[in-house]
This record gives structure tokens, sequence and C-alpha cells, in this order.
């Protein structure tokens, strides 16, 4: 089925189970904040573009850390698509669909992955290339249920979740057991206030616990 995805960026994904979605206000956080989820497995980041920090943080992480997958959330405008393809990003997502930003990523040979939370959406993200969507916001649209109910009349064309908005690691397990679900992501592996203080040792433990946890799954579902 057509994907904006490479397969071997969609299997990475899938096998960390886990993207860590950021915000990041100091760009000398950068490179240790990358390195700290690094070491407690998670090699899959979403730097949101909501500061002044964002894409010069992605370059940084792209020249520092190169085992890093980095990818750059809260594309709004073709011309962040192209700024964010430019500065050297993995993938970008969005929190809606705006088939302007999805075809310019197509043309930017740029993995992109639009937000959805009705059919709706999800007929027009199809009808633009892409099978892998961002569920947002996930808990309150109405969680598993929902994106399990909003799924059945696309899996025959391979559309896939990674649910955003209230995922954490309580609930992480649920949201990957299912088919529907690829990977998911959130911010609880980075808190600002952790960030802020430099308190890397807390977000390695974050993320190794949810890898710890997506391994579970995953195993699981291989047995």
């Amino acid at each position: 089925m057509q994907s904006l995805f490479p397969p071997s960026l969609l299997q990475q994904i899938e096998v960390t189970g886990v993207v860590s979605v950021l915000i990041i206000d100091d760009v000398d956080h950068a490179v240790p904040l990358a390195k700290a989820l690094l070491a407690g497995g998670v090699n899959v980041m979403e730097l949101t573009l909501r500061t002044d920090a964002a894409v010069e943080s992605l370059k940084r992480i792209r020249e520092e850390v190169p085992e890093m997958t980095a990818g750059i959330g809260t594309v709004l405008t073709p011309e962040q698509v192209d700024e964010v393809a430019a500065a050297g990003a993995h993938f970008a997502v969005a929190p809606g669909l705006n088939p302007r930003v999805v075809q310019r990523a197509a043309e930017a040979g740029l993995p992109f992955a639009p937000g959805v939370m009705t059919p709706s959406d999800v007929e027009r993200a199809v009808e633009l290339g892409c099978r892998e969507l961002k569920f947002f916001p996930a808990m309150p649209s109405g969680g598993l249920p929902m994106v399990n109910s909003i799924r059945a009349p696309f899996a025959h064309l391979g559309v896939r979740f990674i649910p955003l908005g209230g995922v954490n690691a309580e609930n992480m397990s649920d949201w990957l057991a299912s088919p529907a679900v690829f990977a998911v992501g959130g911010s609880w592996l980075t808190p600002r206030s952790a960030v802020a203080a430099g308190d890397w040792a807390e977000i390695t433990r974050r993320a190794s616990e949810a890898v710890t946890i997506a391994n579970t799954v995953r195993s699981q579902q291989r047995s």
C-alpha cells in the first residue's frame, strides 16, 4: 500500500514502540536530552515546533547524536515543511490535516503523519497518500475504542495510528496491543521540569520503563 514512510523507518518506529514527544526551550538541552533517551532505549523523538529552539535543536541532535531518529512535530505550514526538511528531520507530524502541508511533504520526500480524529479525516489522509496517521487528541477523542472503530473501514488499506494526547506508562500497553496502533507517542517521558533541571537520569528511567512495557507487549504478540 502507498505510504509516505519508507519501510525501514516504519520498522524502526514499530520495533521501538514509543516516540518521545517533547518541547525544548533551551538548545543546550537538546543533545543531553537525546542521549538520555537513547540510554533508556528510546531512539525515536519528535521535537515540537512550539519554541524557537526546535529547529536548531534538531540540527544539533542530527549532528551530535546520529543514532537518534529525530522528527519534528506541530508542522502547520508548507514553509515549515521546507524548513524542517532542510534541517534534516527524519519525519514530520502535524496535529491536524492540511492538504497543502501533506502535499509539500510528499514533494520534499519527507515522511509525514497528519493528525486525524474522524473517519472523514482518515478518508482525506488516505486520498493524499498517507497510511500512518496521528490520532490526536487520543484520550479526549474516545481513546482506544474510538481508534479501533474508525480504523475498521480502512484496515484493508493498511491504515494505522500513533496515538498522542493522554497516552502514558499506565495505558500504553493497552494501546500497543491493538493492531490499529504501530507505536505510541507522548510527553510523559520528558517532563519540562526534568528537562529544565537537567535531570537526565529521570528521563532515562522513564524511557527504560516505556521500552520495557513495549517489549513485553511485542513479545506477547509474537507468542
